[in-house]
């Protein structure tokens, strides 16, 4: 298992557009993402899972990723996070 923490920099947070690019890349492994904040813990694979966290610009979330990809999934998930702005 792998966990990291990222701050959302994009402006407008994570709302459907980039949640929905966002999970389509956490679809692409075979490890099992989550995203947490706090205390919600959701399946990072799930668009309502995501967009019902209401991840604005400024919140911590850390990245789980649980798997045999676990490491390039991580990864590419953090630098979508901390390269996103629309």
């Amino acid at each position: 298992m792998k966990k990291m923490t990222v701050e959302i920099v994009n402006p407008t947070g994570l709302h459907a557009r980039p949640a929905s690019d966002f999970v389509k890349r956490a679809i692409a492994f075979k490890s099992d993402v989550f995203l947490e904040n706090g205390i919600k813990r959701m399946n990072a694979k799930s668009i309502l899972g995501i967009l019902a966290m209401g991840l604005s610009q400024g919140s911590q979330v850390d990245i789980i990723t649980d798997g045999e990809d676990e490491e390039e999934a991580l990864e590419a998930l953090i630098s979508y996070i901390t390269n996103l702005k629309d």
